[in-house]
């Protein structure tokens, strides 16, 4: 069957969340619906445009669009990257294009490409309680910043800001900014780092690589991050549990200066692929406790409530309003 160029067929939509591990895609086949979803591993694709291809011949990328009768021509990539202009060079993978030129290849009407934690920043505002896991006390105040934090590959952080009657994201590299300890095995950990890196980020310790580092610097053990979870899930290693519980802790500290520098008094949500994989270890943590201990203000950090984002594939809902929003100023223009 032919598929149609309808003019005025705007559904169904690509879109994609790329990681510097995987490659999450979707077709939106209405306001929120999201169909033929799959999961690609950047490693085994060259370049962006062919990972987008791949996931575009699947058999279940090709019933939606019989069904729809129409070609896909809008499509929006959240990535984990900073944007700035037309050429995007990933941080933590070797891929980089052209934005113009991927439109063009892939015969594109539209492709709006935006960072990965801005997108998920712009979904907090369509999560349910059934997507959130709230971790400690404090209740939100409607109407104000929210904060977003999340360690994954790298560590992404973004929020968003009142802006009349939506929001504004915030597009922010805040993951970068220098790792701060607080006790002296954190002092400990942080010099030790020292002796590889001459800037120690918090994404350096907050990240997959950040486990591994962690775990070498109070052990001497060099483990992946798969694996120094699953021990420290199932008990078997107790240097496996200390750096997981290292992890969490600098978690909380990082998600409390956020929450300060923010005025996130609407919450501060967590997201990115590693938490939700701690389970248990995660809620019986010392996340909460460093996210509050900021001394004069450790009050004001109690009544902000914190959620664990549970929802499988988050940044779709903030990746599909921003398609949303950008064609509707398109059709204005």
């Amino acid at each position: 069957m032919m598929l149609s160029q309808k003019t005025n067929q705007t559904y169904p939509r690509l879109l994609a969340d790329i990681g510097g591990t995987n490659a999450r895609f979707a077709l939106e086949t209405a306001e929120r619906q999201f169909e033929a979803v799959s999961v690609l591993a950047c490693i085994d694709y060259p370049s962006l445009p062919d990972a987008i291809k791949s996931y575009l011949a699947s058999t279940a990328v090709r019933q939606v669009q019989i069904r729809h009768d129409a070609r896909i021509a809008h499509a929006a990539i959240a990535i984990a990257n900073p944007i700035d202009g037309d050429s995007v060079r990933m941080t933590n993978h070797h891929w980089s294009f052209s934005i113009s030129a991927v439109r063009e290849q892939l015969d594109f009407s539209s492709l709006l490409v935006i960072n990965d934690f801005t997108a998920l920043a712009m979904a907090l505002p369509y999560l349910d309680a059934s997507q959130l896991q709230k971790i400690g006390g404090g209740i939100e105040v409607p109407g104000s910043a929210i904060g977003l934090i999340g360690a994954g590959t790298g560590l992404g952080v973004s929020g968003i800001i009142p802006a009349g009657s939506s929001w504004a994201a915030l597009s922010s590299e805040g993951g970068h900014a220098s790792f701060a300890p607080v006790n002296r095995e954190e002092m400990r950990i942080l010099e030790t780092l020292w002796q590889q890196y001459e800037h120690v980020s918090a994404e350096r310790l907050l990240s997959g690589r950040g486990l591994e580092l962690i775990c070498a610097a109070i052990s001497g053990k060099i483990l992946d991050a798969a694996d120094i979870t699953r021990r420290a899930l199932d008990g078997s290693c107790q240097d496996c549990l200390r750096t997981v519980e290292h992890f969490c802790a600098i978690l909380g500290s990082m998600a409390g200066n956020v929450a300060l520098t923010l005025g996130a008094t609407g919450g501060m949500y967590i997201g990115g692929g590693i938490v939700p994989r701690l389970g248990s270890l995660f809620a019986a943590s010392a996340f909460r406790q460093r996210f509050e201990a900021k001394g004069r203000l450790s009050s004001f950090l109690a009544q902000i409530p914190t959620y664990l984002i549970t929802e499988e594939y988050p940044a779709f809902l903030g990746v599909s309003a921003m398609l949303a929003d950008h064609l509707s100023k398109q059709e204005k223009n």
